[in-house]
């Protein structure tokens, strides 16, 4: 694996993904929003969408125009754009759950090259590309399905990117709020290719103008909407795939909402693998512990309790 496969993050890519502003619209609004702030003339300022890839890519080899810099310090208080721009430090990314270059170096091999896993530790992922556990008794499936456990969203997609997850999927579940490892994580395109090619998603989100979201807003903090406007946006965005979808394929992706407190974010992939992460209360989504899970074949464990959670959540929910 090449050395900018493991490189550090800068800060700033690490306070965009805090944000929830790894989408480029989410970016814009918020850019522009602070460009006002601090000069109105900033306005419509706002970096292209391949210049803000640079820019959080770590990549750049001297500082963006000052009035870029202005904004974005105006964007992340308590930040300088130099520090913005260098390697995020190691304690910040501890605190955000990111692990070390090295865990996500091995993770992501695991993911490209099971055989490397066997027997080096308690997980690999198989060549079935589902996780397995390798026990000193032999290979076994302890912990009720449970294969890995990650202390925040943050870390699960550091070390489990998206795309290793959802590129060779056939059947895609999943319910949650604003469905951000899907709809922010996973391209537009790749999502387009995936229902093309044969795939099935059906996506759950927690209704942007009912009571439930209100509430969640509440418990977290925000006065602004943020989250209804967040997955109102994530709707648009798939409801944007699907119209673009040839006519036969459309089906194969279906949305609905629905109007409960929520409780968990639940991502089942092909009958066999399942990302469960509980809501916890007054913390972010990204902040919430993640559970990757594995269905045993004697159907006892995990995976059919959040199997089961989905399906009826399913059936009292309402198309879109």
């Amino acid at each position: 694996m090449s050395e900018s496969a493991v490189r550090q993050p800068i800060l700033l890519q690490i306070m965009v993904q805090q944000r929830q502003l790894t989408r480029y619209g989410m970016f814009r609004a918020a850019y522009e929003r602070a460009a006002r702030k601090v000069d109105r003339d900033l306005v419509g300022t706002a970096p292209s969408r391949a210049q803000l890839h640079r820019w959080i890519s770590g990549g750049l080899k001297r500082l963006p125009y000052t009035d870029h810099c202005r904004v974005l310090e105006t964007m992340f208080p308590g930040w300088t754009a130099d520090q913005l721009f260098a390697p995020c430090p190691d304690d910040l990314l501890a605190a955000e759950g990111a692990p070390s270059a090295d865990r996500v170096a091995r993770a992501r091999t695991l993911a490209v090259h099971p055989s490397i896993g066997r027997g080096a530790g308690p997980a690999r992922i198989a060549s079935t590309g589902a996780l397995s556990f390798d026990t000193p008794g032999g290979p076994g499936l302890p912990l009720a399905d449970v294969a890995a456990v990650f202390a925040t969203r943050a870390e699960f997609t550091y070390a489990m990117p998206p795309q290793v997850m959802f590129d060779d999927a056939k059947h895609i579940r999943a319910a949650g709020l604003s469905l951000n490892l899907l709809c922010q994580q996973y391209p537009d395109q790749r999502l387009r290719h995936l229902v093309e090619s044969g795939a099935r998603l059906e996506c759950l989100f927690l209704d942007p103008d009912g009571d439930a979201i209100k509430a969640r807003e509440c418990e977290e903090g925000y006065t602004d909407h943020y989250l209804s406007t967040l997955t109102k946006l994530n709707i648009e965005v798939l409801s944007r795939v699907r119209d673009r979808l040839p006519a036969e394929a459309r089906d194969r992706l279906s949305l609905a909402v629905y109007d409960e407190t929520i409780r968990f974010g639940i991502v089942l992939i092909d009958g066999a693998t399942c990302v469960m992460q509980p809501y916890l209360p007054q913390a972010r989504g990204v902040d919430s512990p993640t559970f990757l899970l594995r269905r045993n074949s004697d159907g006892v464990g995990l995976y059919n309790t959040f199997e089961q959670i989905y399906c009826e959540l399913s059936e009292r929910s309402r198309p879109v």
